[in-house]
């Protein structure tokens, strides 16, 4: 049985990288280069993403391998993209 403070936590947690995914999408209207939209939006759907599960682990804890796992991966997986998409626009490599 969850506890108030745990599923206070979870739903804060959950709440929180919702707003995160929201938050990332407001610089895609703006004017700057495709790269930092591409950044900020990656970075805010990381960081979203990976307190939605933080929460859902904390909501069923019996699942803690099948989340942990998903952290790692979006933690691996979201920063290898975000190298292999500086490597691409580096105007010098890419001639």
């Amino acid at each position: 049985m969850m506890t108030t403070l745990t599923s206070v936590l979870s739903y804060g947690c959950i709440g929180l990288g919702v707003f995160f995914w929201f938050w990332g999408t407001i610089p895609l209207l703006g004017d700057r280069s495709v790269l930092f939209k591409l950044h900020t939006l990656s970075v805010s759907d990381t960081l979203g993403s990976m307190l939605i599960m933080l929460g859902l682990l904390l909501k069923i804890p019996k699942e803690w391998p099948l989340l942990v796992l998903a952290l790692l991966g979006l933690a691996v997986w979201n920063t290898v993209l975000g190298y292999v998409l500086a490597y691409c626009s580096n105007r010098e490599v890419s001639k």
